[in-house]
């Protein structure tokens, strides 16, 4: 494993969100409820941005189609199904794909990530 420290660990209270490039990804970090989690900061259905999505249930919920994504593993827990009617066949648009989640740890004070090249 590769370790790369991404940000000081007293920059993430609770509630907090930060979004980090690492190589050539953008990864969403944040804290819910005193745990820290590391996603892609790109919804797998239609590439649009995580930073504002909602935490409902352990999952990060898409703001655009409201697909909900594990923030331990990834899963999906619900596949775009916004708005009615039409998050259907937006579905179909692209296949149903995990969110990438990333290992983190604190250590000497900073949040280090492992994401693979």
């Amino acid at each position: 494993m590769a370790w790369t420290k991404i940000l000081a660990a007293n920059t993430l209270s609770p509630g907090a969100r930060e979004v980090v490039k690492v190589g050539n990804r953008n990864i969403l970090v944040l804290n819910h409820e005193n745990q820290l989690y590391a996603v892609e900061n790109t919804c797998p259905h239609l590439k649009l941005p995580l930073k504002s999505g909602k935490i409902e249930n352990g999952a990060i919920v898409c703001s655009f189609h409201r697909s909900a994504f594990d923030l331990n593993t990834g899963e999906v827990k619900t596949w775009c199904p916004w708005p009615p009617g039409v998050g259907k066949l937006l579905s179909m648009v692209s296949q149903q794909k995990n969110l990438p989640v990333f290992p983190l740890r604190v250590e000497d004070g900073n949040i280090l990530i492992d994401v693979p090249e």
